[in-house]
């Protein structure tokens, strides 16, 4: 396990979501599982920039945090899928706006984004 540098604040609702939700594919995972990419190979295809290592390691951060339920089928070879808890579920009306919000305004916070790296 590795030690945490920075303390954990769970003062309010935004820290919270931060210490759940942190991690740059998360959001994706959960919007590829609910969409039913369900095993790790489909995710991995449709995240191809992300390293097997740390999908792995957020797709478990996910489960820890019962966003997400892993069944692993007693087949050789292994077989593995994830879903969305019920819990997890209550997040995708949040996910779906903010991909609405980002798609209603594309254009500009590419603009904004690109600038930085000019």
């Amino acid at each position: 396990m590795h030690e945490r540098k920075i303390p954990l604040n769970l003062n309010c609702g935004l820290d919270l979501i931060g210490e759940v939700l942190y991690g740059k594919w998360k959001i994706r995972l959960l919007w590829f599982i609910y969409e039913g990419y369900k095993r790790p190979s489909d995710l991995q295809r449709k995240i191809p920039d992300a390293s097997r290592r740390v999908l792995n390691a957020q797709l478990k951060e996910l489960e820890q945090h019962e966003l997400i339920s892993k069944v692993i089928y007693p087949v050789v070879p292994p077989k593995v899928e994830y879903s969305l808890t019920d819990f997890g579920m209550t997040l995708m009306p949040v996910i779906s706006a903010l991909g609405q919000w980002g798609d209603e305004n594309e254009e500009r916070l590419r603009n904004v984004i690109l600038k930085q790296i000019e």
